[in-house]
């Protein structure tokens, strides 16, 4: 009989806090989701994308991963091997290129506000070659998390949805990132 793995675990736990979110209370509304199994290297990876409702920005989206060694050892039952994963949340908006250093900065002070990171976010600005000189900047600010979560904390998972909301709404209402 086929017995779930800790990454299937968190992966149905996060998928009924949001979707709960999205059907149920209408908080949220969910614009993607992927669940891979990289079959070159065997490692797994689930993410979620979604946003507050009535509204185009910015977006969220949670990955979890799980790779291969963490994978076997688990289902193997290694002694002494204690399975997890990993954990990223990313924030994506587009931000005008004249405030870019502004825009960024409102961004780091957003999440360093909130989530108290221990590693600072990473943010990538990135455009069109080519494209219009007056165009918007796409901005990803990723958020890593230097432990990795298994089934303890699984009760964690309201709290850090919680999180990723009042960035949202934070990130929302910050002045220089107005479209």
């Amino acid at each position: 009989m086929f017995h779930p793995t800790v990454f299937d675990n968190l992966k149905v736990a996060f998928e009924n806090e949001l979707y709960d979110l999205d059907n149920l209370d209408g908080r949220i509304l969910i614009t993607g989701r992927k669940d891979i199994w990289d079959m070159a290297v065997m490692d797994r990876e689930f993410s979620v994308s979604f946003r507050l409702t009535g509204t185009e920005w910015p977006t969220a989206e949670l990955k979890l991963a799980a790779p291969l060694k963490e994978l076997a050892a688990e289902i193997l039952e290694q002694e002494g091997a204690v399975p997890a994963c990993g954990l990223h949340v990313l924030f994506h908006m587009d931000i005008a290129e004249a405030e870019a250093e502004r825009s960024c900065a409102a961004i780091e002070a957003c999440l360093c506000s909130i989530w108290q990171p221990e590693n600072k976010p990473v943010q990538t600005v990135s455009s069109v070659y080519g494209a219009d000189p007056a165009a918007l900047l796409r901005n990803t600010a990723e958020l890593s998390f230097s432990r990795r979560i298994n089934e303890e904390q699984m009760e964690d998972i309201p709290e850090l949805v919680a999180h990723i909301l009042a960035t949202l709404e934070g990130l929302r209402s910050e002045p220089s990132l107005q479209p």
